[in-house]
């Protein structure tokens, strides 16, 4: 009997299932089950009809999610200050990340419809991604015009973390959004039509260095959790507003975690992989990462650091100083010496990356305001940069060199203005979105007595608007037979030597080689196919009215953030 009633008050208590609402999930369920009709689509639907179906079947979840996340913004089952926590309390639904989970479904609509963009016997993805490249198999795909339509679920289900990561209210699910958001990316870098080594070296780049990072944000987790005795975010801020900080396992473990998300918005130290995965990867898919992937990465850093870390303030803040001056300056500095085009806007991406990193460090509702504005008008312009990118091309595929862009305006007057808009926008030129993105980070910053942060800021805006307007001089006041680079430089046989990698061939050269006449591939501008125009269009509107009309949008972003996150 003894035992019976020591074994009884032993037992575990009965199982609890959680409260799930699946009704403040929708938005993200419909994604997944898009992604999984995707997939059978792959298995079963004859080849002649999959791509058709794979874009209307993603554009449709895409857009159906934005008007459900619209729909929950406007429902008044959410409150007016603070939010609801479903699933457990393992995922957070409040104004912010209601925000954020906007701008990335409508950002990804806009991404989906570049990816889908095929040009007459010609795409951006590769024909058969198992092929070797150069082999008789990859030219029999490439002959009968084929494109891996398997590219659309995989976006879809990077949608899905992408979605989830900004949302996460513990670090576990956080961890796991961000795998479900790099696998697929990892894949999608890898599979370029054109310049196919050079698309393989920059996935595997990504792969080995995200694993690394996620390895960090891991061991983070398994830090904090030995500090708190918990991952939920709440429970992480009580233990640590109860210590009053300082403790050597909480700071370890907020160092780690700043290293994995860091890496995810390529923040210097840890920016390297940007450049080149933005390189080799197919430019509809560097448009995707440099857009929504950026939003998704800051949304879950800023519910991390305000909500988990915001009693350690005075602890990290510091550091995120120390990383936002040297992403604006570094980026900077090493953007002008840029001469490939993708390459260059990859270092711009840096150095609004430490822009937006500045209006963070205020910790305050004035800086996540700003942060949300910011990362909603930058992603407009960036995919809209991109979008021309593609249209720009020689016989190898994209022409990325600078010195390719000669006389731009000459050939494509309308084409040449738009990328030169962009460009302002990216400077911070007044009219332009990204002068009132760059006021309000600058302003939060500036409010949160974060003066340095502002100045360094300023000079680095004042550095990046030099190389903007190279390419603007490049474009508008160079001719064709005008030399725009030194023949023979570095970074011509640099691009000389991926071409020859692209091709199959080995590239031997150690040193520059003697300025020769040589005939260089015609360089034209391709006519944008309607969904490219659609693209180009919607970058350009939301660069200019964002610009001259930036209230409603600057205001939906103050009061997505008066009242924070959810705790």
């Amino acid at each position: 009997m003894n035992t019976l009633t020591v074994a009884g008050s032993l037992a575990a208590p009965p199982f609890q299932p959680p409260d799930i609402d699946y009704g403040l999930l929708l938005p993200m369920l419909v994604v997944f089950t898009a992604g999984v009709l995707a997939v059978l689509v792959e298995a079963f639907a004859p080849r002649e009809v999959r791509r058709s179906f794979q874009v209307g079947l993603s554009l449709l979840a895409v857009g159906a999610a934005f008007g459900l996340t619209l729909v929950q913004a406007a429902s008044p089952q959410l409150p007016e200050t603070g939010g609801i926590l479903v699933a457990g309390g393992t995922v957070a639904v409040d104004r912010p990340t209601l925000f954020l989970q906007a701008v990335i479904l409508l950002l990804s609509f806009v991404s989906l419809l570049l990816i889908a963009e095929r040009r007459v016997g010609d795409g951006s993805f590769a024909a058969e991604a198992a092929a070797v490249p150069g082999s008789e198999e990859e030219r029999q795909g490439i002959l009968a015009g084929r494109e891996h339509s398997e590219v659309y679920p995989l976006v879809l289900f990077a949608v899905l973390g992408m979605l989830l990561f900004p949302a996460a209210n513990d670090l576990l699910t956080m961890f796991i959004a961000l795998e479900v958001l790099s696998m697929p990316l990892y894949l999608l870098c890898g599979l370029a039509r054109r310049r196919r080594l050079l698309s393989q070296e920059a996935a595997v780049k990504y792969f080995l260095l995200g694993a690394f990072s996620s390895a960090f944000f891991l061991f983070g987790i398994a830090m904090i959790y030995g500090y708190a005795g918990s991952v939920r975010l709440s429970a992480i801020a009580d233990a640590a507003a109860a210590a009053g900080g300082g403790e050597v396992l909480l700071l370890l473990g907020i160092a780690l975690i700043a290293v994995g998300l860091l890496f995810k918005i390529g923040a210097v130290p840890f920016h390297n992989w940007k450049p080149d995965v933005y390189q080799g990867a197919p430019t509809p898919i560097t448009a995707f990462m440099a857009s929504v992937t950026l939003v998704s990465a800051f949304g879950a850093m800023l519910r991390v650091f305000y909500v988990a870390f915001g009693a350690m303030a005075w602890d990290w803040r510091p550091m995120i100083w120390v990383v936002a001056i040297l992403t604006m300056v570094v980026g900077a500095v090493v953007a002008v010496t840029q001469t490939n085009v993708k390459r260059l806007l990859a270092y711009s991406s840096v150095v609004h990356a430490g822009f937006i990193l500045t209006a963070l460090a205020a910790t305050s509702a004035q800086g996540l305001g700003a942060s949300l504005f910011y990362l909603a008008v930058y992603g407009f312009s960036t995919i809209g940069a991109f979008a021309i990118v593609t249209l720009v091309r020689d016989s190898q595929g994209e022409a990325v060199r600078l010195d390719q862009w000669r006389g731009l305006a000459r050939r494509s007057p309308l084409l040449a203005l738009s990328f030169a808009l962009f460009l302002l926008g990216f400077a911070g030129i007044p009219l332009t979105s990204g002068f009132i993105a760059k006021f309000a980070v600058f302003e939060a910053a500036l409010a949160a007595g974060g003066t340095p942060l502002v100045v360094v800021g300023v000079l680095s805006s004042a550095v990046t608007a030099f190389f903007y307007a190279r390419i603007i001089v490049v474009m508008f006041f160079t001719g064709a037979d005008e030399p725009a680079e030194e023949p023979g430089s570095g970074a011509a046989v640099a691009e000389s030597a991926h071409a020859q990698e692209a091709a199959g061939g080995v590239s031997v050269r150690t040193r520059p080689a003697p300025a020769v006449t040589e005939a260089a591939p015609q360089v034209e501008v391709v006519k944008p196919g309607l969904l490219s125009q659609a693209v180009i269009a919607i970058g350009a509107a939301a660069t200019l009215v964002l610009g001259v009309v930036p209230q409603p949008v600057l205001d939906l972003a103050t009061q997505a953030a008066q009242h924070l996150f959810v705790r």
